[in-house]
């Protein structure tokens, strides 16, 4: 259980801090999309993502809920957490640095996810 909590919270403070600052999941899709086609900031697109993405999990897990034995609520109940307390203090670290600060930042995630992925074997 030790395990759990501290990975869970952890995993959590790590996603709500990074999805609180880029968008969530579809971010990768719905940030640039928004800003390119929409002609949104790059903070007006991430809050606008992350809005999306609580409509967008909701019916995946009602879905999963209701159909699957797939969720693991105690991962969720201990990880959701930290996802929400870090995705509240990302949020207002987001809204304080410029549009050009958190674009560049994003872009830096994007590019060391991306070779991180590259090097993965299997």
């Amino acid at each position: 259980m030790t395990k759990l909590l501290i990975t869970g919270l952890l995993v959590g403070a790590a996603a709500g801090l990074v999805g609180a600052l880029c968008g969530v999941g579809g971010g990768i899709i719905m940030v640039p999309a928004f800003i390119v086609a929409l002609g949104m900031t790059q903070k007006v697109a991430v809050a606008t993502s992350l809005a999306v993405v609580v409509v967008a999990g909701l019916s995946g897990t009602i879905n999963n809920a209701v159909n699957s034995d797939l969720i693991d609520w105690r991962v969720v109940a201990v990880t959701a957490v930290g996802a929400a307390v870090a995705s509240w203090f990302g949020a207002d670290l987001m809204r304080s640095l410029s549009n050009t600060q958190l674009q560049k930042g994003f872009a830096i995630l994007l590019i060391l996810v991306g070779v991180r992925m590259l090097l993965m074997k299997g």
